[in-house]
């Protein structure tokens, strides 16, 4: 983990019970749960609301107890939801008027790992200067408070039909008729996922949808979509939905087996929001990471784009400072925010397939809205990843690649907010040239930021 700063682009994230301990969690949490006694709570009683929820890894259950540990021991009433999406918990904290939201999950990231988000009241992240107090406040002497002080646990039992109540509610297109396959990560979309698609309509088909604590994300989800390509072949279904292992994500598998990714879902639902008149002046916000492809489709669809860094609270950021209402990023973090203030996979579901019943189209015929340019990303392991923005060597040797692409290609290099590397990115006009620009200038990142 970053010693210089505890949190990443999206919460805190490391190898459960190494990086990421209980003592760890306890701690964030008795910082968070500070700061908010301060703004909310009084001697009268009126103590602050927490809403703690977590993806199916076995190591949430003990990141669990001591979160909630911290929070009750700091004088916060917890309601505890159990295995949720992380969007689902966004929701709860602003549906119920929570004061903080704690979602443990690392993601798509493999078992092993774990990770803590956080949302402030109304359901939004927390911005940088407030993960920055909590941080800095988390090893202050504190005085306990006893007796009624002490929070309280509070088992929330119809949290999960309440998110599902909510989905629904954000439909005015029946999906009957489609046939869908929808692969869960046997993590937190195991049952709000397909529940919600049958629900709306389909004829839904749930994969990996049996989480044990050890097999999330184990060769299933957004980040194995093989598994979902056999799927929707053997049920000759229309489509395939992916979600990750907190199904904030939603990536898409076509009849034929083709990858739909998010740029091609955003492109999908902004040309369709702006043929309605639904798509504020006429602009949709993505993040540096966008295929090329994705913002020549938009050009030639009228449709402006917004750019932003990595990380869909940078995406949400902006939505908000323009007023807009549809953003994302190719990975499959989608926020449309008449609905939700996070990337909500099943509501990237329940969207996309609304759009297809509208259209009357195939999902490969409305992926073709956009075509990809062929992109390759290495990531550069064991590199002094803070020395990058510094090098001269480098931006010299992005500047002259991307001189000779000539607008037809890009070059992106970029230090991961959650891992320990550096993403090299380019995009050309063939898949060899992509991939001999981004193996050379990965061999230069090792020479140049190599320890």
């Amino acid at each position: 983990m970053d010693a210089k700063r505890l949190f990443g682009t999206d919460g805190i994230r490391g190898l459960a019970n190494r990086d990421l301990t209980a003592e760890l969690a306890l701690n964030v949490s008795v910082a968070a749960a500070h700061i908010l006694v301060e703004q909310i709570g009084d001697p009268t009683g009126n103590r602050p609301k927490a809403i703690v929820g977590s993806d199916s890894r076995a190591s949430g259950e003990f990141l669990e107890a001591a979160v909630v540990a911290g929070l009750t021991s700091a004088g916060v009433d917890v309601y505890r939801v159990g295995v949720l999406p992380t969007p689902a918990i966004a929701y709860l904290v602003g549906e119920s008027g929570a004061d903080l939201g704690v979602m443990l999950s690392a993601s798509h990231n493999p078992m092993p790992d774990n990770g803590i988000k956080l949302f402030a009241r109304g359901g939004g992240k927390l911005d940088d200067a407030i993960e920055d107090q909590i941080q800095a406040r988390m090893s202050e002497p504190w005085e306990r408070p006893t007796g009624r002080g002490v929070g309280r646990v509070i088992d929330d039992k119809d949290a999960a039909n309440r998110y599902i109540e909510h989905l629904l509610s954000t439909i005015n297109q029946k999906l009957a008729g489609l046939k869908v396959v929808v692969d869960c990560a046997n993590g937190a979309a195991s049952f709000v996922a397909p529940e919600t698609l049958r629900r709306a309509g389909a004829e839904v088909i749930a994969v990996a949808n049996t989480p044990n604590g050890w097999n999330i994300n184990d060769g299933v989800g957004s980040t194995h979509l093989d598994f979902l390509k056999a799927e929707v072949k053997k049920n000759n279904a229309d489509l395939g939905i992916a979600h990750d292992g907190d199904a904030d994500r939603c990536l898409a598998v076509d009849a034929d087996g083709n990858e739909v990714d998010g740029d091609q879902i955003i492109a999908i639902l902004a040309a369709g929001l702006n043929a309605r008149a639904e798509l504020p002046n006429s602009t949709v916000v993505a993040t540096v990471m966008s295929n090329l492809g994705f913002f020549k489709a938009m050009q030639t669809s009228g449709i402006k784009v917004e750019v932003t860094s990595v990380g869909d609270r940078y995406v949400l950021e902006k939505l908000l400072a323009d007023d807009l209402v549809l953003g994302g990023e190719q990975s499959g973090h989608v926020i449309y925010r008449k609905f939700a203030n996070t990337g909500d996979g099943i509501l990237t579901a329940l969207l996309l397939l609304q759009e297809l019943k509208r259209s009357n189209k195939s999902l490969k015929e409305a992926a073709a809205i956009m075509q990809k340019f062929p992109q390759v990303l290495i990531n550069v392991r064991n590199v002094a990843k803070e020395r990058l923005e510094s090098s001269t060597v480098i931006k010299e040797a992005v500047d002259k690649f991307e001189s000779e692409l000539k607008g037809e290609g890009r070059v992106l290099l970029r230090a991961s907010g959650t891992e320990p590397l550096v993403r090299v990115m380019v995009e050309a006009s063939t898949d060899t040239l992509a991939s001999s620009v981004a193996t050379e200038l990965a061999e230069l990142v090792k020479r140049e930021l190599g320890s």
